[in-house]
């Protein structure tokens, strides 16, 4: 009696070995004395204990597998290219993934590698990190190819990361700040023209209406002049055409001395300070008339 129960647990346990569980996105190859029997899918299963047994267990989940790259570029500057390749196992071809490669990740590291270094010693530095999508394509068609073959499906081949040495990448931030310093140089140098430019403008705005102001001025007092000469003569008769500009003269003689006084810092000199050096003004400015009157005749009879 004590045999069978003995028996009995032997025989529990013994099939009890053979229940196993797979889990979900994992595929599980039996093998029955060393030859393949059959892939397990996800759930409870049974094999026979001692005949079958379990070679292996695939994630059917996808990947991802980080390979740094160390390449030339085309102008001879060593980069590190990081590459990130998703991939996974095709459900139709676990066995094919299991037995025909030994060690998919170095499978996959090899052809980056290939790739990679075919392609960036095309490329200048500036256009590597510029094309990295390209890279990254390239990467994929490649691994797509071959490793479909193994029962391997390549999701996604990305290039994350460029790391040129330290030394490189200083150069290219001088470079780039002293590309920045230049453009705001002429930007400053540009807004100085301008400030220059415009205060010529100003300038000679100013000058052409002062000078339209002193024209303008010059004409009022003329006008003036002429004014009080012809009042003063039919006031006061018997004065005389002389005697109204001697008059008038000292008048402006006066209210300069007068504007002059009462300007603080003023460097204006009057020759001669006196008032009977008005005669002196007067007759200098007839003999001006007078002379240019005179010139004005001679040509024109030299004309005629």
């Amino acid at each position: 009696m004590g045999f069978l129960i003995i028996l009995l647990i032997i025989v529990i346990i013994f099939i009890l070995s053979g229940i196993y569980v797979v889990k979900q996105q994992t595929s599980v190859i039996i093998e029955r004395f060393g030859r393949f029997k059959k892939v397990a899918s996800p759930g409870l299963n049974i094999r026979i204990p001692i005949v079958d047994r379990i070679a292996g267990r695939l994630s059917l989940r996808i990947q991802q597998l980080d390979v740094k790259v160390e390449t030339k570029t085309k102008d001879n500057v060593f980069v590190f290219v990081m590459v990130s390749v998703q991939y996974y196992v095709i459900p139709e071809k676990v066995t094919d993934a299991f037995y025909r490669l030994q060690n998919p990740e170095a499978q996959i590291t090899s052809y980056v590698y290939d790739v990679v270094r075919a392609n960036v010693p095309k490329i200048i530095l500036d256009d590597v990190f510029e094309t990295k999508d390209e890279i990254a394509q390239a990467v994929k068609l490649e691994l797509e190819q071959i490793m479909d073959d193994f029962g391997y499906g390549i999701v996604k081949a990305l290039v994350t990361d460029i790391d040129p040495d330290v030394n490189v990448k200083e150069s290219m931030n001088q470079i780039n700040a002293a590309q920045r310093l230049r453009v705001a140089a002429v930007e400053q140098a540009e807004a100085e023209k301008i400030k220059v430019v415009k205060a010529a403008e100003a300038e000679a705005e100013s000058k052409a209406l002062q000078g339209k102001g002193i024209a303008d001025q010059r004409t009022a007092i003329v006008n003036g002049l002429q004014a009080s000469v012809q009042e003063f003569q039919n006031t006061v008769k018997g004065t005389s055409a002389q005697d109204v500009m001697n008059l008038v003269l000292m008048t402006q003689y006066f209210d300069t001395l007068k504007d002059v006084g009462t300007m603080s810092g003023s460097n204006t000199i009057l020759l001669p300070h006196s008032p009977a050096g008005m005669h002196d003004i007067s007759d200098q400015l007839r003999d001006a008339m007078i002379t240019a009157n005179a010139v004005n005749n001679h040509t024109t009879k030299g004309t005629k």
